[in-house]
């Protein structure tokens, strides 16, 4: 998917089938944040002047500093996790409390300040035609972003995973900037995975289901605050660990036609092929094998053949 790269003034309406996303629809923005407190008050401000039809609730992931109040300060809705789930388990709550409070679509935001809620609209507008929408920092037209040249190789490795293994090519499988509806939100809400980096996972499980997922280039902020998640070697383990997963996922995928047997259903063998009917000596004495009393079934327990009428 490709479009223009220019920044909007704000979530306006837009005209066309994407109205239905702005004001009519429920929207939920969901943010994970984990010690976000110092970046929090400005991503929260620009959230409600830019899209102020869009609720917005920050899923607290265990944090040890003020995230959970700055957040409530600023009139966001709040859901506080007892310890670290990590960023999968705090977005998995974020989908059911988004199914649970009966949103019609959510937009998945950092609290870094990385993400432009300029771009949130955007995202909304790609779902009047599909069910799953990724901001893409490397589609063509963007510019301006830059990785480590470890990271970026890394990247190239999961985007050429997810490609063999969807069949389709995605140039930014790693974003955090999504959007979902409502569809997507129930599926996740039950099997979004837990582990760091599962945004790849999350993606390739959303293809095998068969939902319509699409890219829209986006542009980025540099970060507010915090620090990048992964550093060095703990960068090569998690691409390694997604990368692996990822395959032996594959090799369990149920394959076509089996879903029957993986949800408990039972499947009736084919009919047996019909005798074909015994011929009938018309020299021979004694009774046909049709008149038989010793053969002949019982009229008291022989079943119904009479031809019933089909409900349409």
């Amino acid at each position: 998917m490709e479009g223009t790269t220019e920044r909007s003034q704000g979530c306006d309406r837009l005209s066309g089938p994407s109205r239905r996303w702005s004001g009519v629809i429920r929207v939920l923005v969901i943010i994970p944040a984990l010690n976000e407190a110092a970046t929090l008050p400005e991503v929260l401000a620009t959230l409600r002047r830019s899209c102020p039809d869009h609720d917005v609730v920050v899923v607290d992931d265990g944090s040890t500093d003020d995230t959970a109040q700055v957040a409530h300060g600023a009139g966001a809705a709040v859901l506080r996790l007892p310890y670290n789930l990590g960023i999968g388990g705090a977005l998995r709550t974020g989908f059911r409390y988004a199914v649970e409070q009966d949103y019609d679509a959510a937009v998945q935001v950092d609290a870094d300040g990385q993400h432009d809620p300029a771009s949130i609209e955007r995202l909304l507008a790609e779902l009047a035609h599909a069910d799953f929408v990724i901001g893409s920092r490397f589609s063509s037209g963007v510019v301006g972003y830059r990785v480590g040249r470890v990271r970026r190789v890394a990247m190239r490795m999961l985007e050429l995973t997810v490609r063999l293994l969807t069949g389709t090519r995605y140039t930014d499988t790693s974003s955090g900037f999504r959007a979902f509806d409502r569809e997507v939100l129930e599926f996740f809400a039950h099997t979004y995975p837990s582990e760091y980096m599962e945004s790849v996972e999350a993606l390739v499980q959303a293809s095998y289901e068969g939902f319509r997922i699409v890219e829209v280039p986006i542009g980025m902020n540099a970060r507010a605050g915090g620090d990048p998640s992964t550093m060095h070697a703990k960068l090569a383990y998690h691409y390694f660990r997604v990368i692996v997963t990822l395959l032996v996922r594959a090799r369990r995928r149920p394959r076509p036609g089996a879903a029957a047997a993986t949800t408990g259903i039972t499947l009736d063998p084919p009919p047996a092929e019909a005798a074909p009917p015994r011929a009938v000596d018309p020299t021979a004495t004694g009774p046909s094998p049709a008149t038989d009393p010793a053969t002949a079934p019982d009229p008291a327990t022989a079943p119904d053949t009479t031809t019933q009428p089909v409900r349409p």
